[in-house]
């Protein structure tokens, strides 16, 4: 029991030791990762508690109430009557669960409920940027939906069911992939076999502009200004866009991303082929979004859900609710 202690305080501290890093950014850190060794380590201590340590804990438990037993019937026989025989506490102090299974075994239920839920059901997500302002704005805490687009295995992210394909118009998380280890959020522009052209501030696949119409100008109560504010329809809900007034359509300082021969700069923008297993994303806040037009194409193995589901704004409580 004395080597179970020292084990279990060196693999807490293992752990307190990667979140510390991570936090303080002395390395990149996965939480997926975390959360699947976090289940696997509680889950064995969890098996290890239920078939070894409860039982031998309930042996010694009964082991004193035999022995009490035992002890109150030679005192029966030796005529004495009246004995302190009690083993109660005895028994009750040996059932009662250490600390080192209580922090281990006894987490495990709730790890791996949410560990499931995260890998293979929803995942929450925090918009760090305005990137996607109208429709999510900076502060709003969403729901991501991990089976729409096929259910993947944590961590290597590979897909085991197909689920639905991309739509264009889905607002999708997905491995940054510049930076796998980080997550991004745009609106898909472009599927497999697409042809987008956005030149002049103007969006248009396969030859055909996309229907847009204008609205009334957007207050930002962050920058403290308007911005021109359109609707525009990809796919078959409309949503709404920004522009701003003064920045130019050239996209300057593209990377030398997978497939950049399949994309043409101009200063009028840029007209990209989208291939097999990609897809071309942008935020809604056109003119304030690093996407695909600087950095390229988004692999289907780099997707991660369809975010659907603004589940809380502490700024902003009429924030709360579904969105296009």
């Amino acid at each position: 029991m004395q080597a179970m202690q020292w084990i279990t305080a060196a693999v807490l501290a293992a752990f307190v030791g990667y979140v510390g890093a991570w936090y303080t950014g002395a390395i990149e850190g996965n939480f997926a990762l975390l959360m699947l060794t976090a289940t696997l380590v509680t889950g064995a201590y969890w098996l290890a508690e239920r078939l070894y340590f409860w039982p031998r804990r309930k042996k010694t438990a009964q082991a004193l109430a035999e022995a009490a037993e035992t002890r109150r019937a030679e005192l029966d026989r030796m005529g004495i009557a009246k004995v302190d025989v009690d083993t109660t506490e005895g028994q009750q102090k040996a059932l009662v669960q250490p600390w080192w299974l209580d922090w281990t075994a006894g987490l495990f239920p709730v790890i791996a409920v949410v560990f499931v839920l995260r890998s293979f059901l929803f995942e929450p997500f925090k918009i760090p940027s305005g990137s996607m302002i109208p429709t999510l704005l900076v502060g709003d805490l969403i729901l991501v939906n991990k089976f729409t687009y096929g259910v993947r295995l944590p961590v290597i992210n590979k897909k085991i069911t197909e689920g639905s394909p991309v739509q264009r118009g889905d607002v999708m998380v997905f491995r940054y992939p510049p930076q796998p280890s980080l997550d991004y959020i745009k609106r898909v522009v472009g599927v497999p076999g697409d042809t987008v052209a956005y030149l002049n501030k103007r969006l248009t696949i396969n030859g055909q502009p996309v229907e847009t119409k204008d609205l009334p100008d957007f207050f930002d109560e962050d920058a403290m200004r308007y911005f021109n504010q359109y609707e525009e329809t990809l796919g078959l809900s409309p949503h709404r866009l920004l522009n701003t007034q003064g920045v130019p359509a050239f996209v300057q300082g593209a990377s030398n991303y997978a497939y950049r021969d399949n994309c043409t700069y101009s200063v009028e923008g840029v007209t990209c082929k989208v291939p097999e297993g990609n897809y071309f994303v942008m935020g809604d806040n056109r003119d304030n979004s690093l996407d695909s037009r600087y950095w390229g194409f988004v692999p289907d193995e780099n997707i991660v859900g369809k975010a659907f589901f603004v589940w809380m704004n502490f700024g902003n409580f009429k924030r709360i609710g579904a969105f296009n």
